[in-house]
């Protein structure tokens, strides 16, 4: 599963680099489904970066890794 999104990150990253942002992925918890990002650059003080996180990156990674359950920002 962490390939997976690995994956599937690596073909949302230049949409983030556009707008002068990036995302890392933390951790990835095969059981509970949940993946763990953080936003760098300009995302991650972005008032926009929770929809960002809930509307683009886990929107894409649920369709295209159906075991992703959620997306949440690392501390």
């Amino acid at each position: 599963m962490e390939e997976k999104v690995k994956q599937v990150l690596e073909k949302i990253r230049p949409s983030l680099q556009a707008d002068g942002g990036d995302v890392e992925l933390v951790d990835v918890d095969e059981q509970s489904g949940v993946v763990k990002v953080r936003l760098q650059g300009a995302c991650a003080g972005c008032p926009m970066s929770q929809m960002t996180l809930r509307n683009g990156i886990e929107r894409i990674l649920k369709q295209q890794v159906p075991e992703v359950k959620a997306v949440e920002p690392a501390e």
